[in-house]
């Protein structure tokens, strides 16, 4: 991960201590307050070499017990389209350069005894994938990826998730009316909100290009949250077996 750097190795060790000592995310240039760099840009893409990193660590594991499953709309700034922004009118809707699809797939397994007032699934390993279009074939293929064929999906009436069964055993849909989605849908709901406030909190803007890579931080957080006591060796491990091309 560290690979032709010429940032200081202690500079790295900070960095990873301090992106995964707290829940929440830094913003490059609040990291680079608090790592004293001069400049703004090497903090930036050393923040971005770790994200990647927790991405190709995380892209190991599969899911394994049932899912939630539902897409998300991530407001991101497309530079691409800027630079030609005369080319091609601004699009409204789902279709939007300012709105990056999001595949959220999230385990969740049935309390049989619920705390009152909580919810009545337990959340288990999150994933989080951009994508470039809602299709079914689109949809299938990163769910082969990210979910083991015994799994079974649920999901809202979405026609992208109707061809699912083919690379998984089951998938169940209905209809979820906005107010049942906390219901229907409780931890893929929940983990689309608090990344949004991730995003939108402290880092404000994002660019399209290098969504997955904050998305990839925030999963990688979430699916450790158990171990936050030894996250910093744990990166540190992903980051020493991670070839870079």
């Amino acid at each position: 991960m560290m690979q032709d750097s010429n940032l200081p190795i202690r500079l790295w060790f900070l960095c990873l201590h301090l992106m995964t000592g707290v829940k929440k995310s830094f913003s490059a240039l609040e990291m680079q307050r608090q790592l004293g760099v001069k400049r703004y840009e090497p903090v930036w893409y050393m923040m971005h070499k770790i994200r990647s990193t927790m991405g190709k660590r995380d892209a190991r594991y599969q899911l394994s017990k049932d899912f939630e499953i539902d897409e998300a709309f991530f407001e991101t700034v497309d530079f691409e389209y800027i630079k030609h922004k005369n080319d091609e009118p601004l699009k409204a809707g789902r279709g939007s350069q300012r709105q990056t699809k999001v595949l959220v797939m999230v385990e969740s397994e049935k309390i049989v005894e619920g705390k009152k007032g909580k919810k009545d699934r337990k959340m288990g390993f999150v994933k989080m994938v951009v994508i470039d279009d809602l299709s079914s074939k689109t949809i299938n293929h990163e769910v082969a990826k990210a979910a083991k064929p015994e799994t079974t999906a649920t999901g809202d009436d979405w026609k992208g998730y109707r061809k699912l069964d083919q690379v998984i055993k089951q998938v169940n849909q209905q209809v979820v009316p906005p107010k049942e989605a906390g219901k229907v849908l409780p931890w893929v709901h929940t983990m689309i909100a608090n990344s949004k406030r991730m995003a939108n909190g402290v880092h404000h803007s994002i660019n399209t290009k290098y969504a997955q890579n904050y998305l990839n931080e925030f999963c990688y957080k979430i699916n450790r949250h158990n171990f936050q006591s030894d996250l910093f060796d744990r990166a540190l491990i992903a980051g020493a077996d991670d070839i870079w091309f």
